[in-house]
C-alpha cells in the first residue's frame, strides 16, 4: 500500500508540471460495464448523485450568499445536457502569512511542485505542494484507489457516475468551508477543474494546510496548549451552533477530522456534516446514542429534535478532546472550574453557549493572573538578578513542559517563577526569556544550577543564593 501511495504521490507531482492536477491518478478506461441484471443500478446511481448535489445546492443556497458565486454551476454538478464550461471564478484573497493574490486555481496547481501524499479516508486523498512563492497548501481529491469509489464501481459498473458521487461530498465540503468562513475552520484557497483521461472535470480543492491532531502528542504537550486546543474546540462548536446555515453537527467528530494550524484547532473534514435537524413524530424518536450512554431529547412541534445537533457535537467534543485534555497538569486554582466544564459536557447540562463562557474565564483568569491570589503568598529563597545573562545547559526535565528536552514553562510574573522554582527539588536556577505564548506569558527555562553563564542580551537569570 505504501509503494502504491508513493507511486501515486510521483504522478501526481508529474501531472502539476504537466498542467493536469490528477491525470496520473486516474488509469484509463471508464471501469466493467454493468452486468445485463443489474441495469437497473444505474437508475438507484442517478437518484443518489442528485440528492447529493441537491444537497449541496441547498446548503449553496441557504441564507446570504457567498463571495464565491456559485460553484453548483460548474459542469461536474450540472445534472442538465453539457453546455460550454465556464471559466473558473477568481476567489478572494486569503489573509497572510497565507498565500496571497488571486483567488487559487488550476494556474496554480500547474505551477506547483512537491506535491506529497499526505493521508486518505473513505473517500478523500490529501495531498502537499508548494506555490511558487514557497506557501505550502493542501490539495483534496477523490481517492481514485479509495474505498468509496472501489464500491460504487463494484455495485454499479458505472466509473463516471461513481466519480461523481464521489465528487458531490467534496463539493459538498467546499460549499460548507466557504460558508462555515471561521477562524477555527479551515480556509478554502481555491479550486480547480481539470479532464483527466477518462473522467471530464476531476475536482480539486486547495486548502489552508495543517498537521494531524495527535492525541500522544497533545497528551504530552504543556497544559496551556492542551487548553488552546479545547477553548479553539469550543469556539468551532458555538459558531456551529449558531452558523447561517443553522445548527451544523459533525457526525464523524473523530480527531482526524480536525487539524491543527499554528496551534489552532480547525475542523477540516466536512463532507458528513449535517444542517437538518433529525426529524421525529414523538420524543422516543429523540434518543442521542453514544458508545457509553444514550440520552433523550424533546421532540418539537415542527417535528424536530430539540438541539440534537448541538447537544451531539458537545458530548463528542467531551469524549474526545475535554475528558483528556481540559483538567490534567492545570493550575491547581482553575481545577474546580475545569472539573466543572468536564462535567457538565459529559451530562450534557450545558449547552455550547454556557461551555464557551465558562471556557473563556478560565482563559481570563489565567492571561490575567487572577488564578495566583492565594499561590503566591512569600518566598523562602533570595535570588540574585544577572541581567543579560542564560545557563545554556544544565536542563532537568518536567511535565509538563513546552520542550521536552528541559524545563520550559510559561509564567505571569517573577513571583510565579519563583514559586516554581521552588516547587522543583533540582531547580537552583531559572532564565526569563523574551519568548512568550499565544496568551502572552514569558516563557521560562528551570536550571539545575549555574557552572556556566554566557551573556545573552535577551534574557535573565535569576539564581537561588540561599533557601
Amino acid at each position: 500500500m505504501r509503494r502504491r501511495r508513493a507511486a501515486v504521490a510521483a504522478g501526481l507531482c508529474a501531472a502539476f508540471l504537466l498542467g493536469s492536477v490528477l491525470s496520473a491518478l486516474l488509469a484509463p478506461g471508464a471501469g466493467p460495464p454493468a452486468p445485463p441484471g443489474r441495469r437497473g443500478a444505474r437508475g438507484e446511481l442517478a437518484r443518489q448523485i442528485r440528492a447529493r448535489y441537491e444537497e449541496a445546492r441547498r446548503y449553496s443556497r441557504a441564507g446570504r450568499g457567498g463571495a464565491w458565486g456559485r460553484p453548483e454551476r460548474r459542469r461536474l454538478m450540472d445534472l442538465a445536457p453539457r453546455a460550454p464550461r465556464p471559466r473558473a471564478p477568481r476567489l478572494r484573497a486569503p489573509r497572510a502569512p497565507r498565500p496571497r493574490g488571486p483567488g487559487l486555481g488550476c494556474a496554480a496547481l500547474r505551477a506547483a511542485s512537491g506535491a506529497q501524499f499526505v493521508g486518505a479516508g473513505y473517500t478523500k486523498a490529501v495531498y502537499r505542494v508548494r506555490l511558487p512563492g514557497g506557501a505550502a497548501v493542501a490539495l483534496k481529491a477523490v481517492d481514485v484507489s479509495g474505498h468509496d469509489l472501489g464500491s460504487c464501481v463494484r455495485e454499479f459498473g458505472a466509473r463516471r457516475g461513481c466519480y461523481r458521487l464521489a465528487a458531490h461530498k467534496l463539493l459538498k465540503e467546499m460549499v460548507l468551508l466557504q460558508r462555515l468562513r471561521h477562524p477555527n475552520v479551515l480556509q478554502l484557497y481555491g479550486y480547480c477543474y481539470q479532464d483527466s483521461e477518462d473522467i471530464p472535470d476531476t475536482l480539486t480543492t486547495i486548502t489552508e494546510l495543517g498537521a494531524p491532531v495527535e492525541m500522544v502528542q497533545l497528551l504530552q504537550a504543556s497544559w496551556e496548549d492542551r487548553f488552546r486546543i479545547c477553548l479553539s474546540l469550543g469556539r468551532l462548536l458555538h459558531h456551529l451552533a449558531h452558523s447561517p446555515l443553522g445548527s451544523v453537527t459533525l457526525l464523524d467528530f473523530r480527531p482526524r477530522q480536525f487539524v491543527l494550524v499554528d496551534g489552532e484547532l480547525k475542523v477540516t473534514d466536512l463532507d458528513d456534516a449535517r444542517v437538518e435537524e433529525t426529524p421525529c413524530a414523538s420524543s422516543a424518536d429523540c434518543t442521542l446514542e453514544f458508545p457509553a450512554r444514550n440520552f433523550s431529547l424533546a421532540c418539537s412541534a415542527h417535528g424536530r429534535c430539540l438541539g440534537m445537533n448541538e447537544k451531539r457535537n458537545l458530548y463528542n467534543a467531551y469524549r474526545f478532546f475535554f475528558t483528556y485534555l481540559l483538567p490534567h497538569s492545570a493550575p491547581p486554582s482553575l481545577r474546580p472550574l475545569l472539573d466543572a466544564i468536564v462535567n457538565a459536557t459529559g451530562e450534557l447540562s450545558w449547552g455550547v453557549d454556557e461551555t464557551l463562557a465558562q471556557l473563556e474565564t478560565v482563559l481570563h483568569l489565567f492571561q490575567s493572573g487572577q488564578y495566583l491570589h492565594n499561590s503566591t503568598a512569600g518566598h523562602r529563597a533570595e535570588y540574585r538578578h544577572l541581567a543579560s545573562s542564560n545557563i545554556p545547559q544544565e536542563d532537568y526535565r518536567c511535565w509538563p513542559s513546552h520542550q521536552h528536552g528541559g524545563c520550559v514553562l510559561s509564567v505571569f510574573n517573577l513571583a510565579e517563577a519563583k514559586d516554581i522554582c521552588e516547587s522543583h527539588t533540582q531547580c537552583r536556577a531559572f532564565v526569563v526569556t523574551n519568548q512568550t505564548t499565544w496568551t502572552g506569558r514569558q516563557l521560562v527555562f528551570f536550571k539545575t544550577g549555574w557552572n556556566h553563564v554566557e551573556l545573552d542580551p535577551s534574557k535573565t537569570t535569576y539564581v537561588r543564593a540561599s533557601g
